[in-house]
């Protein structure tokens, strides 16, 4: 093994949590070294681009590092065992793969499958939409506010020194970095608290149709109608907000506006979007080594403190590795996310002196997998409404938030709407022929109907129409015009069952044991996917809209309920919000770290991003984990000082 890295403060994982936390540092002259599993900073985005153009299919995962397929004509994808640094993807997530360890990278146990996936590339999930909201401040105290007389209530207050109002001026120096776009008046709801003066680095990225349309439909209601909503309070009008984002409504910080390309997920082509990437290029000027091709394979503890991290190199994604490091520091730093933080935790056994895992004292680590399933539904305009032109813009630019707290979360979970530009690219991509507008063009040159628009009449009377010319085109620009989608993001409990372990059995092609997940959705969250479907068929009627949505033959997320005396099938998807695998908490026998991310075991290991997070509301945590490790940090490099 080579001579040991020397530094102050080392950091495994550089996404969102890592680079903030190591631009923080460097700005103090703290010496920082970084490990990185995968790919390090590439000099431009091309080849990434060059990558998902080529891909057959446009997944969230097809730019990055590691190939997916050994080449784009393969049927079946690269086995993991393969892979130095796998992950888990789109492809591997399906309804014939999600079991099979020699094509997913996660090895599943059910009896749900986890359908969230990530990167292992320098500045961590790329892929991210760019939605930067605020918790509200219930989120902090569910017990507390909804769950004081229920004994069994299963969503836990955060640490009390975590709450709306004290992470309020680290939000906005969160939001500073990222760069996000809003309105600080228009997301003065539900009690979320802002600085007195405060305004977001950038006016708010402007409404599509299809935004203002829904808020159209939904601002006269009446009472009988919102009924199940439960808010404890009539509602007769529902608001569409723009969704506060990390994505430039003007140049910002050497960075160009956004211009509309429709490609947030997975990649910005002119990286008017932000990513962790960009504070990374800022950490590394500063000083702070980036070390990629790296994966951590052991944390080693002595008398009771963090010494070192052992770390294996690798050339390229199929291995084999290159040789065995260790970096040593006065503090560490593990932001590795919610799966792979857990995997090295439970993987560093140090000669059977921390058997059960580093930090797991509390046997905490692992447990309490939650993300925001994801309920998703489409439709068509009728005829004679204007067209909304979706496929324009940024994916998402705005959404309902007002309905995501209220006397309801005594019993249910919460939802968030999501309104969705893309029209019916996402929910029937998958076939042979790609996604939309592309499959219902085929349908309509073909006489076929994968999409379900080529029925005259939308009835099953006559045969699909299969057009030429000028009938195509004017086909084509009546329905594609007046496609939408919204998505519903509900709040997940946390379940001590729904958790990361090791695989016994399973590794990669760096020997290392690979993550085995146990998963399921409880009543809870199943009652608050009910209620989506409850609002999905109110904002329709009142849009006038033809609902589109079906639940694909052989959906494992799939679940059946009754809903006003009529029996109804619904399933979720992942959102990619993986949280709650070592949460902090002020008791160390229930919690793994404290609210500063320190974990209770090893007072210099800090495990940091949203698996610390004990509860997950609705909104997407990239914000809330972004301001905690900024809080973070300032506990470091106070540590650090005071201790010489």
């Amino acid at each position: 093994m080579a001579e040991c890295i020397t530094c102050d403060v080392a950091i495994v994982g550089s996404g969102f949590a890592g680079a903030i936390i190591a631009n923080e540092l460097s700005q103090k002259g703290i010496s920082v070294v970084i490990l990185e599993a995968g790919a390090g900073v590439p000099p431009n985005i091309n080849d990434y681009m060059k990558t998902f153009y080529n891909a057959s299919a446009k997944v969230p995962e097809s730019p990055f590092p590691p190939k997916l397929k050994q080449n784009d004509t393969d049927k079946d994808l690269i086995d993991p065992l393969h892979v130095a640094a796998g992950r888990p993807t789109v492809l591997s997530l399906g309804a014939d793969t999600w079991q099979k360890p020699e094509q997913s990278y996660l090895v599943q146990k059910g009896p749900k499958p986890f359908t969230s996936t990530y990167e292992r590339v320098a500045g961590g999930t790329s892929h991210w939409l760019g939605t930067s909201l605020r918790f509200v401040p219930s989120d902090f105290t569910m017990k507390s506010s909804y769950g004081k007389n229920q004994p069994n209530f299963p969503l836990p207050d955060w640490p009390k020194a975590i709450t709306s109002q004290s992470l309020s001026p680290i939000y906005a120096r969160a939001e500073a970095e990222l760069g996000v776009s809003a309105d600080v008046k228009e997301q003065s709801f539900l009690g979320i608290d802002f600085p007195k003066g405060y305004s977001y680095p950038m006016p708010k990225i402007p409404p599509s149709l299809l935004d203002q349309r829904i808020g159209d439909a939904l601002a006269q209601l009446n009472e009988n109608e919102t009924k199940f909503l439960e808010m404890g309070k009539p509602v007769t009008e529902v608001k569409v907000r723009s969704l506060p984002a990390a994505r430039n409504s003007q140049p910002y910080r050497n960075r160009r506006a956004c211009a509309g390309n429709t490609n947030c997920i997975p990649i910005c082509p002119i990286q008017a979007k932000y990513d962790p990437t960009i504070t990374l290029n800022e950490a590394t000027n500063r000083g702070a080594r980036l070390i990629d091709h790296a994966v951590a394979s052991e944390i080693v503890v002595t008398n009771d403190r963090i010494s070192e991290i052992k770390f294996i190199t690798y050339q390229d994604e199929a291995g084999p590795k290159t040789g065995e490091s260790c970096v040593k520091a006065r503090i560490f730093v593990i932001a590795a996310n919610a799966i792979e933080t857990p995997r090295l935790l439970l993987m560093s056994k140090n000669n059977g002196r921390t058997a059960r895992g580093v930090a797991n004292s509390s046997d905490m680590v692992g447990r309490n997998l939650m993300d925001h399933p994801y309920y998703v539904a489409w439709a068509l305009l009728p005829p004679n409404a204007k067209p909304v032109f979706p496929y324009r813009g940024p994916l998402i630019t705005s959404g309902i938030g007002d309905l995501c707290d209220g006397p309801f979360r005594a019993k249910r979970a919460a939802f968030r709407v999501d309104i969705g530009n893309e029209g019916w690219n996402y929910v029937i991509a998958g076939g042979a022929n790609g996604a939309d507008p592309h499959v219902t063009t085929v349908d309509f040159v073909n006489g076929m109907n994968s999409s379900g628009l080529n029925v005259q009449d939308f009835s099953q009377i006559r045969s699909n129409s299969a057009l030429l010319g000028p009938d195509l085109a004017h086909k084509l620009n009546d329905l594609i015009t007046r496609q939408l989608r919204i998505g519903f993001l509900v709040e997940q409990t946390p379940d001590p069952n729904n958790r990361v372990t090791l695989s016994a059995k399973f590794t990669d092609a760096l020997g290392l044991l690979r993550p085995e997940i146990s998963y399921d959705i409880s009543d809870y969250t199943k009652q608050g996917i009910v209620a989506a479907f409850k609002m999905k068929n109110l904002i329709f009627n009142k849009l006038g809209a033809k609902d589109f949505t079906v639940r694909a033959a052989g959906d494992p997320t799939g679940f059946d309920e009754v809903i006003d005396g009529k029996p109804v099938q619904l399933a979720y998807g992942g959102a990619g919000h993986i949280m709650g695998t070592y949460r902090m908490g002020d008791n160390p026998r229930t919690s793994v770290v404290d609210s500063f991310q320190r974990t209770h075991d090893h007072n210099n290991l800090y495990l940091v991003g949203s698996g610390t997070f004990p509860t997950g509301g609705t909104a997407n945590p990239t914000l809330t984990l972004s301001a905690l490790a900024m809080r973070t940090a300032d506990s470091i490099a106070v540590d650090l000082k005071s201790h010489g």
